[in-house]
């Protein structure tokens, strides 16, 4: 019984480091920490977190399930890289999905995160740097889609965000802090969209202000100038 106990705490204690180092790793490659196709060494990671390489091993597979990391039987594990022709063609899947989450979740959305998101919008428009731009737009879209009652749908869209993000960063910088003053003016009439509580044109809008940037992207791939 003791062994058994024993077994069943090592095994918590591994999930918990497991998700500690998941989440690091998940907010470094997110933040732009890691470049798309960098090779990424279990043992290397284990030194730093102080832990075996189990722990490690099982942070990897769940990032692979979210779309940030490519593991190879036999081989290792690489930060998940998109080519400019994947990127297009997920865009344009966001086209389709979006607009369908946002209505859904509209009709269940409460106050407080009517609030947020009002919130979110006023805070996009003054951030100074790319990196805070990313993560509150990130923010705003996915909590925006959040009360559709939607699993799978919504595990979808993540992963899609998660797979095009270096395209994301890549294209904020190349529109510069002048160029996003269409994307703030979307944003506007998306969120007088979801006050009204109109999914339909909350849906429009959506689909528009997705197929702007995809647009964008197939007449110029912004990573090239980084050389992604």
């Amino acid at each position: 019984m003791r062994s058994e106990k024993a077994t069943d705490g090592q095994d918590r204690e591994g999930g918990v480091r497991s998700h500690a180092i998941a989440a690091d790793l998940r907010a470094g490659i997110l933040a732009g920490d890691y470049a798309p196709g960098t090779r990424v060494r279990q043992e290397e990671l284990a030194e730093r977190y102080g832990t075996s390489r189990i722990p490690v091993r099982e942070a990897l597979r769940d990032l692979e399930s979210e779309g940030l990391v490519v593991l190879v039987p036999n081989s290792g594990a690489w930060i998940a890289k998109t080519d400019i022709k994947e990127c297009v063609e997920i865009y344009k899947i966001r086209e389709r999905v979006e607009p369908l989450a946002l209505s859904e979740s509209i009709r269940n959305m409460d106050a407080a995160t009517i609030a947020r998101l009002a919130e979110l919008v006023v805070q996009i428009e003054a951030a100074a740097e790319v990196e805070d731009f990313l993560k509150l737009d990130r923010e705003f879209h996915l909590l925006s889609y959040k009360a559709a009652a939607m699993p799978t749908l919504l595990t979808m869209i993540e992963r899609f965000w998660n797979t095009t993000q270096h395209y994301r960063r890549a294209y904020s910088r190349l529109i510069g802090k002048d160029g996003q003053w269409i994307i703030h003016a979307e944003h506007r009439l998306i969120m007088e969209a979801i006050r009204r509580r109109d999914g339909m044109d909350a849906q429009h809008l959506l689909e528009s202000h997705i197929r702007r940037t995809r647009l964008h992207l197939q007449a110029n791939d912004p990573s090239a100038a980084e050389g992604r």
